[in-house]
């Protein structure tokens, strides 16, 4: 007879997963992905070494879940901001603006996703997350040039600029180090955005 877990013990080592991956995420928007080690993540969840070594075999295989969730979220909250909106301008405008204050307020966790230095398998996880942003302002772009908002162009290359322009202008205001004065959060969500718009051949 084969071993069947009961649904009690699902319900726990899920609880115990997402317990994991919580603390994790709560340390590396402290002080980024090297403020997240195994034994402080244990310490944080309140669980052993051990035991997060059953859910995850190495540190890289919990930070790609920390990032893979976090994208997700990210994902529904740009979709959500866009939709708020019925004018393609106005669509892409609110999206990456949510992106940019919500960096801004979390600077450890956006530098951390964004450029802090990582494992290979980590880094590869934040470029396809890079693409799934792209995915979301391709959509808009696409339904802003058949509505006639946007002038005709590759959707696809215009959303990985926007994508790359924004992320990069990111690195130095979120950087833990260094970070490089600028005239104010507004004005850089501003300026971040018009430079987005004007990608996508947006004027006014």
């Amino acid at each position: 007879m084969s071993y069947r877990r009961s649904d009690l013990m699902e319900e726990r080592m899920t609880r115990n997963r997402e317990r994991i991956v919580h603390a994790a995420r709560t340390l590396v928007s402290v002080g980024g992905f090297r403020e997240a080690q195994v034994a402080a993540v244990a310490a944080e969840a309140g669980v052993s070494t051990g035991l997060i070594y059953r859910y995850f075999p190495s540190k890289t295989e919990l930070f790609v879940e920390v990032l893979t969730i976090a994208i997700d979220a990210e994902i529904v909250i740009l979709r959500g901001a866009a939709a708020a909106h019925t004018d393609a301008r106005d669509q892409l405008g609110a999206a990456i603006e949510a992106f940019v204050r919500r960096a801004l307020a979390g600077p450890a966790l956006a530098y951390a996703f964004i450029a802090e230095p990582v494992d290979p398998e980590v880094d590869a996880e934040r470029i396809r997350g890079r693409r799934r942003f792209g995915e979301v302002f391709r959509d808009i772009l696409l339904a802003g040039i058949e509505r006639k908002e946007f002038p005709a162009q590759d959707a696809d290359v215009t959303a990985a600029c926007i994508v790359g322009a924004f992320t990069e202008a990111l690195v130095g205001p979120v950087a833990p180090i260094l970070k490089e004065k600028t005239s104010g959060p507004a004005q850089l969500v501003e300026s971040i955005r018009e430079v987005c718009l004007r990608a996508a051949g947006s004027v006014g």
